[in-house]
């Protein structure tokens, strides 16, 4: 017996500081959650990466391979397994699990109910779900469960530059950030507070192969070249 319930969703949040003139994210400031998915992609084999943004999105030449490993005739693969394990690295695993881990995709899925099967007409009219997660938080998907402890500690908040360097945050460092970048009129910069869920996980994952200002890419929509 089973039933259909919504996934929760699952979104992280960043403050960004703008400077309006130039449409410019300047630097964000997030906690332990956004940081440690921006360095769980760093897991995340190059297979992966080609699933999840599709193989037309890729730039370069990879998505090319991921296609021609994808179209190849079974004549020409060497062992069982050997498509499964380039298309779905371990590590990676085959649902966009690793993403997931992170930021889990708000979809609808099952839950699968279970009834007591000893014979007894009254035991049979009870029902109940799993209460024990698997350890690895994803069933069958071969990926240590990144959500748990994560990669670095919550004792601060975090500074995430446009182009990804991270650094633990200070009011000093925040000084020194806007005299780096020439800020002169405090009156231009606005904050503004964005929400990290699937969808922009994705773009942030596109974007970090990319561009190097990713924020300002994903966040404001404007490609801005160095």
């Amino acid at each position: 017996m089973a039933s259909k319930k919504s996934a929760s969703n699952k979104t992280l949040s960043m403050k960004l500081l703008v400077n309006s003139k130039t449409q410019r994210v300047l630097y964000a400031e997030g906690g332990k959650d956004v940081v440690d998915f921006l360095f769980s992609l760093l897991t995340m084999p190059v297979g992966t990466a080609a699933k999840l943004l599709t193989a037309d999105s890729m730039v370069g030449s990879v998505g090319n391979l991921y296609s021609s490993v994808q179209k190849l005739d079974d004549t020409y693969i060497s062992c069982d397994g050997a498509r499964k394990a380039l298309l779905t690295p371990f590590g990676g695993c085959g649902s966009d699990k690793l993403l997931q881990l992170q930021l889990p995709e708000p979809v609808s899925e099952s839950a699968v109910l279970y009834r007591c099967n000893n014979g007894s007409s009254n035991c049979r009219n009870y029902v109940t779900k799993p209460l024990v997660e698997p350890a690895d938080g994803a069933v069958g998907s071969g990926v240590p469960r990144a959500a748990g402890a994560g990669f670095v500690q919550g004792i601060v908040t975090y500074t995430v530059m446009d182009n990804l360097k991270v650094a633990p945050m200070s009011s000093i460092s925040g000084i020194t950030l806007l005299n780096t970048f020439g800020v002169t009129d405090i009156g231009s910069l606005k904050e503004k507070t964005v929400q990290l869920g699937y969808t922009e996980g994705l773009e942030i994952l596109k974007a970090s192969l990319q561009s190097k200002t990713v924020l300002t890419d994903v966040f404001l929509g404007k490609k801005t070249k160095e």
